[in-house]
């Protein structure tokens, strides 16, 4: 490849010449035209070009940017067969609205920003009214999901996640317990750090700290496998097969989790308070009877279901973000993990939005 170039009364003609072929598309020279003369326009010539490829296009947007960045126009003249359709798909792209395109005013990005929210919201609220219609399929035997893919899911959501849910649990009573304590302590009343522990697990933090830790790992696991069928037009093949695709991957892996999260709940709340309890009688002395006794004066049955109602409710956000990220995954690898990151976010920040509806119905009538 050969680049020859003339300024005619501040018009740069850029002659391309030879193969543009497998090589590292360099604009250096053309920058150093405009940095000795002053450019009002560009001419690019490419009826010398033999054979080319990619590297011909990358070429073209490196020398348009460099004259966008001088403020000088462009034309190209006797291109090969394709080119010119090619670049004005590439620009159509880069100056797509929502990727910041400078001729937009700020007006303009704000309509746009709207827009793109309304439309993932009406996304959004779709694909949770047809995961719930699955639902309502399954419950009356009519949804195409077979029983492999019910156990499979079951599997990974239980019993896999029992170690893990099991040692952060423990650990976070623990330092609940010693944070706790050791204020107390001050007022002598250490064993009232059972009451605390014991409150804020069952009611809260067991089912929170559960949901984040499946958010992390299961929420992630959804994303990233659906995206994956995705990218490698896995769900094309389903439809193509008739078969429905919400049905088949959404629907075993939102119930399972659904189902799943409030018996994670109630392990997370055991292990908190035998936490609690190590820091509570290891580390402060407190009699195992009256630790004991003092647990079971804070827990009462309303704690205990207000907690497993948000297990609940954060296994269903988190199974509908993962598989809606997944699901509208784009078509690359980079995608996937665009959407698993997002299906954590997502995850989390539903999770919280919905701690604090609940805790505001719920203290509305005083539960």
């Amino acid at each position: 490849m050969k680049l020859t170039f003339s300024v005619v009364e501040r018009e740069l003609h850029i002659g391309i010449s030879g193969d543009v072929v497998d090589m590292r598309a360099d604009c250096a020279d053309v920058r150093a035209q405009f940095g000795r003369h002053k450019i009002k326009s560009v001419i690019i010539s490419g009826n010398a070009i033999g054979a080319w490829d990619s590297t011909l296009l990358v070429l073209l947007m490196q020398i348009m940017r460099c004259a966008r960045e001088n403020g000088a126009d462009v034309r190209m003249v006797d291109m090969p067969a394709g080119v010119e359709p090619l670049m004005l798909l590439i620009n159509r792209k880069s100056n797509a609205p929502g990727d910041d395109a400078p001729g937009l005013t700020f007006l303009e990005r704000l309509g746009d920003a709207g827009i793109r929210a309304a439309v993932a919201v009406r996304r959004g609220l779709a694909f949770t009214a047809g995961a719930f219609g699955a639902i309502g399929r399954w419950v009356r035997g009519r949804a195409a999901v077979r029983r492999v893919d019910w156990l499979a899911a079951f599997e990974n959501v239980g019993p896999r996640a029992i170690l893990i849910v099991s040692l952060i649990s423990f650990l976070i009573g623990l330092i609940l317990a010693f944070v706790g304590a050791a204020q107390l302590k001050l007022f002598g009343a250490q064993v009232y750090v059972a009451s605390l522990v014991s409150i804020a697990s069952i009611r809260i933090m067991g089912a929170m700290m559960t949901g984040i830790i499946m958010a992390g790992r299961t929420g992630a696991a959804y994303a990233a496998t659906i995206g994956t069928m995705k990218t490698n037009e896995e769900l094309d093949a389903l439809h193509t097969m008739g078969i429905n695709a919400t049905d088949f991957l959404v629907l075993p892996r939102v119930v399972a989790l659904i189902i799943c999260m409030p018996i994670l709940t109630l392990l997370a709340d055991v292990m908190a308070v035998l936490g609690g309890a190590a820091v509570g009688i290891g580390m402060f002395r407190i009699p195992l009877a009256e630790y004991w006794n003092y647990t079971m004066m804070a827990v009462d049955m309303q704690n205990f279901a207000v907690g497993i109602f948000h297990g609940v409710v954060y296994g269903a956000i988190i199974a509908l973000c993962g598989c809606y990220y997944g699901m509208n995954c784009g078509r690359n690898a980079d995608s996937v993990g665009i959407a698993t990151t997002r299906a954590v976010v997502a995850s989390i920040v539903w999770m919280v939005v919905a701690t604090g509806i609940i805790t505001f119905v719920f203290e509305v009538l005083g539960i």
